[in-house]
């Protein structure tokens, strides 16, 4: 039988490089977007599109509806990969910056997942994958709001994996460092004439989104997917740095990037 699975933020990037190649696997994709434009573009690619703003509730609402329409309520896996940057240093963000981007990193991905969950949860194996970031390990001057959505994300993955275990579904987190994709484009400054920009030895260690697809496709296949999947050298660096180096250290080293 042909699995489904539904992949948030596929207008480009990783969602888009996930989209194309599980469809080569023989997936059935469901590809989720907030632009309507976008939406009618993955249709013409051989997807199922799926109109999705996460910071709507209607329309996460909406869009869960569809989804158990169109699997009969039985869904294999659901790919969280919806998401954007709020920048700036604290100070210059504000109590509603902060809420969209919680809304639409966190509370919009926890709405839809518990929507389609009695879908996966009939599978009998279902998966849920989810986007996080180096940033949900680490936080560095400038990304506190972003990181912040990424560590909310962390914890509730970790409880989540705890409460269905028994139901059969796995759930795991995939942990990008610098990807090359529109993420960046795309971020909100707390400055505009003073924007947060990744550091110049980042680019050193940039991947292309395909360098997801290897961790993507062992969390989707195995039958004992990991709980986490580090992207990028980065991302394997600071997860040990983290573990192995007190806290002072790991300040001095990020205050000097």
């Amino acid at each position: 039988m042909q699995r489904t699975v539904v992949i948030t933020g596929c207008s480009s990037g990783i969602g888009l490089a996930a989209a194309n190649d599980l469809l080569t696997r023989g997936y059935k994709v469901i590809a989720a977007c907030r632009k309507t434009e976008d939406v009618a573009r993955m249709n013409t690619l051989g997807f199922i599109g799926l109109q999705l703003d996460l910071d709507d509730p209607a329309s996460v609402d909406r869009a869960a509806d569809d989804v158990i329409a169109l699997t009969e309520n039985r869904l294999f896996a659901l790919f969280n990969n919806g998401g954007f940057g709020v920048y700036g240093p604290l100070h210059t963000l504000s109590r509603q910056q902060l809420e969209q981007q919680f809304s639409t990193n966190f509370f919009g991905t926890h709405q839809f997942t518990m929507r389609l969950l009695p879908a996966l949860q009939a599978s009998g194996n279902g998966r849920i994958i989810n986007t996080s970031s180096v940033l949900g390990l680490i936080s560095t001057p400038g990304r506190g709001a972003y990181a912040a959505s990424k560590y909310a994300l962390e914890a509730w993955s970790d409880a989540l994996r705890l409460e269905v275990y028994r139901s059969g579904v796995r759930v795991s987190l995939i942990e990008p460092g610098p990807i090359k994709t529109q993420f960046t484009d795309n971020v909100t400054q707390g400055e505009q004439n003073k924007p947060v920009r990744n550091p110049g030895i980042a680019a050193r260690f940039t991947l292309p989104p395909e360098a997801i697809l290897p961790k993507l496709r062992h969390a989707l296949e195995s039958k004992h997917p990991r709980l986490r999947y580090p992207v990028t050298l980065v991302a394997h660096i600071m997860g040990l740095l983290k573990r192995l180096l007190p806290g002072w250290m790991m300040d001095r080293i990020l205050r000097s990037h």
